[in-house]
């Protein structure tokens, strides 16, 4: 769940009430949300020289919800 986008829409309009949110967010190990800038930072660096020996993986940026 991010932030940002689709989710920041349904928050401000009171389609995810607090009760939905805090629910939400319990299921998420690092107990928050993501935003767009997280998704960003984590595709630049695979683009970066700094992974160039990186190859055939997969990288959940999700707070730890996935593990």
């Amino acid at each position: 769940m991010l932030t940002d986008g689709m989710a920041a829409r349904l928050m401000a309009g009171g389609d995810l009430n607090e009760l939905a949110l805090a629910v939400t967010r319990s299921n998420i190990p690092l107990r928050t949300f993501g935003t767009a800038a997280d998704i960003a930072e984590a595709m630049c660096f695979l683009a970066s020289d700094r992974a160039k020996f990186i190859s055939g993986q997969k990288l959940d940026v999700d707070g730890g919800y996935a593990a």
